[in-house]
């Protein structure tokens, strides 16, 4: 079903390690607008930097590369965010997806999409080897009414 949208932004930067807390600010500052609890903010944070940190590690290990995330005001308080990199992408996407698969290295702990997925509403995975990788969230924001 296609959901109006009633807002959104497009950011477009370089994979270095840097610009993740960019980003995460950056999406926290558009989702202010939808009012969100900080327990909701901070869910929404933890998911873009780990997409955004996936993209770095794991699509660019060698080189930089564009990252460009869109996120989107939908109807009904929905939040919606698009991040995707043109790097390397993911031979099994839904072996990527198991809880302590990584192919970064000891030092990765394989619970990036675990986590966007605990901390959003849907996560959908998408990718191609060799031509990159787009994950999408959403999250629902609670309305609050003010107290009367």
């Amino acid at each position: 079903m296609k959901m109006k949208c009633t807002n959104y932004i497009t950011l477009e930067f370089l994979s270095h390690s840097a610009n993740e807390g960019f980003a995460r600010g950056a999406v926290a500052c558009f989702a202010a607008q939808l009012d969100p609890t900080l327990e909701e903010l901070g869910d929404i944070k933890t998911a873009v930097s780990e997409a955004v940190t996936n993209a770095i590690v794991h699509a660019y290990p060698d080189r930089l590369g564009k990252i460009l995330i869109k996120a989107r005001i939908l109807e009904g308080n929905i939040l919606e965010l698009s991040v995707r990199d043109w790097g390397r992408g993911i031979a099994d996407v839904e072996k990527a997806r198991q809880p302590l698969f990584s192919t970064g290295g000891e030092e990765r702990s394989g619970m990036g999409f675990t986590i966007m997925e605990s901390f959003m509403d849907r996560l959908a995975v998408r990718s191609q080897e060799g031509k990159g990788t787009r994950v999408t969230m959403r999250r629902r924001i609670q309305s609050r009414r003010p107290v009367q």
